[in-house]
């Protein structure tokens, strides 16, 4: 019974997740651009045409109030249009430079205030990152990996029965890495059948928070092994009034572990966890399940982060998928436009210093996706605020591997049910024979 309280939970989290309006609003925003793929020329005028549903019902006569401004920044024009026999037409502009153009709009029913916005992409295929690579990046991270390398490998398993089932089991891991003393978790699922299976290596989006494998439990039933990892060194079946009380002292704002050490290269907090990923990818190739080639690295926002950062410093991997990575272009707010998350510029204070751009040059997404060599499979939407296309094309462009990108444009931070099994479909078809 609670395995499949849990397994309702999850399918209730990802379709909530899967809408780009308010859950079970009244009110449906629909924007079109005057191009169907939502992308311009530098220098070209776009346009959207707004229409707005309440109950369904096509709405007239209705004050839309919009702004338009590259994205992340503040407005550079505004406006009213009125809705007309059901649409209106609002002017977007165009931009000089590759990136790209937040509309963002607001109508008011019987009292209540409604909101929408929908991104244009000018040239993206265009865009180059700011972030300078370093002449001694890969020595550094040899270093790193060499020294993280003499850490003892210790692993605790403990079957996890309510997460298991008749065609799959759980263990939670605990991993000794980077440093004798400090541990990551992680959910371990195995197909129950005997047999050799790859193994998919999972790394979390950002935050401190609990996690349970059930949303992903599909990889083990279609005969992947799949380890979900968390970074911290903390339980992840702790209760969520105990992540949050962990969240608030050392996750949010100022405090958060995204800054933490940021003036060091070497003592930058994401450092173990980068090489985390690494012992992980020891820990799962060690397991007599593995079919002794096949290691994917795959995961959304932070862990997109992640999983091209492992896919460039293991050359174990042997495939990679990623959603909106984070941690992308990060100062590219320094070339006045959008950087990656964490949005170090705009939402931290005194983040603007040598040392700690220089250390972000070692920490960077966009420097390692130079580096990775195996084939890539990335996915992103345009509305997303959290990590913005701009930071998703840098990293696309920069890539010489065999890449593929499955753009979504009307998705903001998500990516639909049906997109995490065409990702598994992907897998399947570019495995090592």
């Amino acid at each position: 019974m609670r395995r499949l309280a849990i397994m309702i939970s999850c399918l209730l989290a990802l379709c909530l997740r899967a809408e780009n309006y308010p859950y079970q609003s009244n009110v449906l925003w629909v924007a079109t651009p005057d191009h169907a793929d939502w992308l311009y020329e530098t220098g070209e005028q776009a346009t959207v045409t707004v229409s707005l549903y309440e109950y369904g019902i096509l709405q007239d006569g209705v004050e839309v109030r919009y702004e338009v401004g590259q994205e992340m920044f503040p407005a550079e024009e505004e406006g009213t249009v009125t809705l007309r026999g059901g649409k209106a037409v609002i002017p977007v502009g165009t931009m000089r430079r590759p990136g790209f153009r937040d509309c963002r709009m607001e109508a008011t029913l019987h009292g209540r205030t409604y909101r929408h916005h929908i991104k244009l992409g000018f040239s993206p295929e265009r865009l180059e990152p700011y972030v300078k690579d370093p002449e001694d990046f890969d020595s550094f991270w040899q270093g790193a990996m060499e020294e993280a390398a003499r850490c003892p490998m210790q692993v605790e398993t403990e079957y996890v029965e309510e997460y298991s089932s008749d065609k799959v089991d759980c263990y939670l891991v605990r991993l000794q890495c980077y440093r004798e003393g400090q541990h990551v978790y992680g959910y371990l699922t195995l197909p129950k059948a005997e047999g050799k299976y790859p193994v998919v290596f999972s790394p979390p989006g950002a935050g401190i928070k609990p996690m349970n494998p059930m949303k992903t439990i599909f990889y083990a039933e279609q005969g992947c092994i799949r380890f979900d990892m968390e970074i911290h060194g903390i339980r992840p079946d702790l209760s969520a009034d105990d992540y949050r009380a962990i969240s608030a002292a050392f996750g949010t704002g100022e405090n958060s572990y995204l800054v933490n050490g940021l003036d060091d290269r070497d003592a930058y907090y994401m450092k173990k966890v980068y090489l985390a990923c690494v012992r992980a990818i020891d820990y799962l190739t060690t397991l007599p399940q593995w079919d002794g080639k096949n290691v994917i690295a795959q995961g959304g926002s932070q862990g997109g982060a992640l999983a091209l950062v492992t896919a460039a410093l293991d050359k174990r991997v042997t495939a990679c998928v990623a959603n909106h990575p984070a941690l992308s272009d990060m100062a590219g707010y320094k070339d006045g436009r959008a950087g990656g998350y964490p949005h170090l510029f705009t939402k931290f204070q005194g983040m603007d210093t040598p040392e700690k751009l220089r250390t972000l040059e070692y920490y960077d997404v966009v420097n390692f996706a130079r580096r990775i060599t195996v084939p890539v499979y990335m996915t992103w939407g345009y509305n997303d605020n959290t990590c913005p296309p701009t930071t998703s094309y840098i990293v696309y462009n920069v890539l010489r591997c065999p890449k593929e990108a499955l753009i979504t444009p009307v998705n903001e931070h998500w990516v639909s049910f049906d997109t995490r099994h065409d990702q598994l479909r992907w897998i399947k078809q570019h495995l090592v024979k």
